[in-house]
C-alpha cells in the first residue's frame, strides 16, 4: 500500500477502516472533534532483520556505574563496575514505567522537536502526554508520532518505514530536530535505528537523534538517564552561542510540570541570572545545543539526570549542584547556592548580596500571606507518598506550615535523597515524633494508617489516591499529572491554599458520619406494632381480620 503521508482525520473517518494503519491520538486541547492521525504505510523490499539487539550494553552499563550516584560513591571501583545491573532483569521492574517511558517523558518537553516512536501503536499511545508539562510556545511536542509497526514489519524489518516516517514528518512540520525512540520490538528484531538516523540526517539536513531505551532495558529511571546520554552524545555542544555571559546557568531535570517554572523565572531575572535552558522543561532544540556554555548547572532531580550533570562537568568543566524550588526554605537555599557558584565562576561579586536581599524580602512576603492559613494547618499530619527530590523537598515545605509529616516514600529516591528525607523527618514540629521512611507501603497498611487517624491528608500520585479516598481521608496530587504549580515562593502559597481547601473542606465531616443503617436503634417490637395497627381507627376492618 503506498504511503499517504500524515494528515488530520476525523475519528469517524478512521474507525473501522479496513486499510487503516494509523496512530490516532486525541488532541482535545486543539480541536475536540479532530484526532491527529499520522498515517505511515508499510512497503515491500525491506531488508531482513538483523539478529543483534541495538541496545548498547556499554551505554547501559555506563549509566549503572554512575560515579556521582550516592549509592555507588561508597563502593570500591571494582564493586561500582558491577553496578545495580548485577541484579539482572527483575519481573515487574517496569510496572511503574519502562525505560522507553522514562526516556520519552524526559525528552518530550522539548517543544519544537518531533518525537517519533519506532514501534507498535500502543507504545506511543500509552506514553503520550503522561506528564503535564507547560509550554510558552510551540505545540509540536503535543502531537503523537509513531511508525505503528505491524506483524509484517517484524518479518520484513522496519528501517525503510522509519526513514519514510522521518521524511514525512520533516516535510509536514519542518522541525529543527527529530528524536527517534527505540522500543522493544525493533530492538529485538534488530532495526538499526542509529544507521537510519545518520542517513536521514545526511540526506534530509535535519538532525535525527536516536534514543536507545527499549522498555525491557529496565525501569523508568534508567530510561531518563539513557535520554540524558542521548543529549550528551548528539545534541549538547553541537552549536556555539554568540551571547555567552558570566551568569548563565542550566537547570537539569526540570520539566516545567504544570508550567511551574514561570514562578521561578522572575526571581532569576531580578537577580540578572539567565537560564540558557531547562533540560528539558519548555526547552527549544537550539537552546539545548548551546547549553555547554553555561557557567553552572543545577540538578533538580538527581534520580533522573545526574549523569548529565557529571558528563557536562567532565566534558566542558561546568560545575553542578543539587537544589530544589519546593518550599520557601529550599528555594532560598538554592538561590544562595546558585549565586555563590556563579561568583566562583566569574560573576559579579555583588550577586551574593543582591540574592540575600531578594531572599529576605520574599520570605517576609510569604510569611505575611500564609499567616492567616497557618493556624488551620498547624498540627495536621500528612503522609507523603512520592519519590525523588519530592521525598524531602515537599517535607520541608509542609513543616514550614507547622504540619507533621508522619512518613515519606523513598522508593524512587537516591541514597542522598534518603539521607535528606531522614534529616527532614527528624525536624517534625509539634510532638517531635520522627516520621518513617517507606521503601514500600502496602495498601492495607496505608488504609490502616488513615482509619486510625494517624494521617489527616495524603500527598501522592493518582495511582494511590483511592486508598485515601476510600478511607475518607483528603488527598492531593503532587506528582507529574497535577494541574497546580508549587515551585518557588508563590508556589508554596498555592500549595498551602490547596491543602487548606482539602483538609478543611466540610465534605469530610459529612462523609465520616455513619450511614443511617449503621446507627444503633432499639429493636423493633413486632407484637406491639401489630397491636397498635389493629386498634388504630383508620385501619380497615378487613386488614385487622387478616392480621388476626
Amino acid at each position: 500500500m503506498p504511503s499517504e503521508g500524515p494528515r488530520l482525520c476525523r475519528k469517524a473517518d478512521i474507525v473501522g477502516s479496513p486499510t487503516a494503519q494509523h496512530a490516532i491520538l486525541p488532541l482535545g486541547f486543539q480541536a475536540p472533534s479532530l484526532w491527529h492521525c499520522f498515517c505511515l504505510s508499510s512497503s515491500s523490499g525491506h531488508a531482513p532483520p538483523r539478529p543483534e539487539v541495538r541496545m548498547s550494553k556499554d551505554r547501559a552499563a555506563k549509566v549503572f556505574e554512575e560515579p556521582d550516584c550516592g549509592h555507588n560513591r561508597a563502593k570500591s571501583e571494582a564493586e561500582r563496575k558491577k553496578g545495580c545491573a548485577a541484579k539482572g532483569p527483575t519481573p515487574g521492574n517496569a510496572a511503574g514505567g519502562c525505560a522507553f517511558d522514562g526516556a520519552k517523558i524526559a525528552l518530550q518537553p522539548i517543544l519544537d522537536a518531533v518525537h517519533l516512536v519506532h514501534g507498535p501503536l500502543a507504545c506511543e499511545g500509552n506514553s503520550w502526554d503522561t506528564r503535564n508539562v507547560g509550554t510558552s510556545g510551540p505545540l509540536v511536542y503535543r502531537y503523537g508520532f509513531t511508525t505503528d509497526l505491524s506483524d509484517l514489519d517484524i518479518i520484513h524489518g522496519g528501517e525503510k518505514k522509519l526513514y519514510k516516517a522521518i521524511k514525512e514528518a520533516i516535510a509536514r512540520y519542518a522541525p529543527p530536530a527529530i528524536f527517534v525512540y527505540q522500543t522493544c520490538v525493533p530492538a529485538l528484531t534488530g532495526d538499526d535505528i542509529e544507521a537510519v538516523c545518520r542517513e536521514a540526517t545526511k540526506r534530509l539536513g535535519t538532525p535525527c537523534i536516536p534514543v536507545l531505551a527499549p522498555g525491557f532495558a529496565g525501569s523508568k529511571n534508567l530510561g531518563s538517564r539513557l535520554a540524558a546520554e542521548a543529549l550528551l552524545a548528539h545534541v549538547i555542544g553541537t552549536e556555539e552561542p554568540d551571547d555567552a555571559g558570566p551568569t548563565d546557568i542550566n537547570i537539569i531535570a526540570e520539566y516545567n510540570v504544570a508550567g511551574e517554572f514561570r514562578l521561578v523565572a522572575p526571581l532569576l531575572r531580578r537577580l540578572g541570572i539567565r537560564v540558557r535552558t531547562c533540560i528539558t522543561g519548555n526547552a527549544r532544540y537550539h537552546d539545548l545545543t548551546r547549553a555547554h556554555r553555561a557557567r553552572v548547572n543545577m540538578v533538580m532531580c538527581s534520580q533522573a539526570m545526574l549523569n548529565l550533570g557529571r558528563g557536562m562537568r567532565e566534558r566542558w568543566g561546568i560545575p553542578y549542584f543539587e537544589g530544589s524550588f519546593y518550599g520557601a526554605g529550599d528555594t532560598s537555599q538554592t538561590l544562595r547556592t546558585m549565586a555563590r557558584r556563579l561568583v566562583e565562576q566569574g560573576a559579579p561579586a555583588d550577586l551574593i548580596d543582591r540574592t540575600e536581599a531578594l531572599v529576605t524580602a520574599e520570605e517576609a512576603r510569604v510569611r505575611a500571606v500564609l499567616a492567616e492559613m497557618r493556624p488551620r494547618l498547624a498540627g495536621k499530619k500528612a503522609l507523603l507518598y512520592t519519590g525523588g527530590v519530592k521525598s524531602w523537598s515537599i517535607v520541608n515545605a509542609l513543616q514550614e506550615m507547622g504540619m507533621e509529616v508522619v512518613g515519606t516514600s523513598v522508593r524512587k529516591s537516591t541514597d542522598d535523597d534518603k539521607a535528606r528525607a531522614k534529616a527532614a523527618l527528624q525536624r517534625n514540629p509539634g510532638s517531635g515524633t520522627e516520621g518513617t521512611l517507606y521503601e514500600k507501603l502496602p495498601n492495607t497498611d496505608m488504609d490502616a494508617l488513615f482509619r486510625s487517624g494517624r494521617a489527616d491528608i495524603m500527598l501522592s500520585g493518582g495511582r494511590s489516591q483511592f486508598v485515601a479516598l476510600k478511607a475518607r481521608t483528603p488527598w492531593m496530587d503532587i506528582n507529574q499529572e497535577r494541574h497546580h504549580a508549587y515551585a518557588g515562593y508563590d508556589g508554596l502559597i498555592t500549595l498551602v491554599e490547596q491543602m487548606d481547601l482539602e483538609i478543611n473542606n466540610p465534605v469530610w465531616a459529612q462523609v465520616r458520619q455513619p450511614a443511617p443503617w449503621e446507627t444503633t436503634a432499639p429493636p423493633l417490637d413486632l407484637d406491639a406494632a401489630l397491636a397498635a395497627d389493629e386498634t388504630a381507627p383508620d385501619t380497615p376492618a378487613a386488614l385487622r381480620e387478616g392480621a388476626a
